[in-house]
């Protein structure tokens, strides 16, 4: 999934309110430490299910047929590849 960076900063500034709103949750850097780490999470897991989109797209155009994108037979086989290179990475 492709997220714009303003995207990714609205998401990192509502994930920290959420966090902040515990009552068992203190912050031990200030507020805007945690997000920009929250920010680079998010992006480093952004690059990463690029890699894995990536991936199973060249596994379905490395067949013998040419498989039209936005077929049922390609959805079934995107999946079943994502989900494969999802478990390479130790991700279930």
């Amino acid at each position: 999934m492709r997220l714009s960076r303003e995207k990714v900063l609205r998401l990192s500034h509502v994930m920290v309110d959420v966090v902040a709103g515990f009552d068992e949750v203190e912050f031990v850097e200030d507020r805007n430490t945690v997000r920009l780490e929250i920010v680079k999470i998010l992006q480093d897991l952004l690059k990463q299910e690029e890699k894995v989109e990536e991936a199973a797209r060249l596994k379905i155009t490395s067949q013998k047929r040419p498989i039209p994108e936005g077929t049922v037979e390609w959805e079934t086989l995107y999946r079943k590849y994502y989900f494969d290179e999802l478990r390479k990475m130790g991700v279930e």
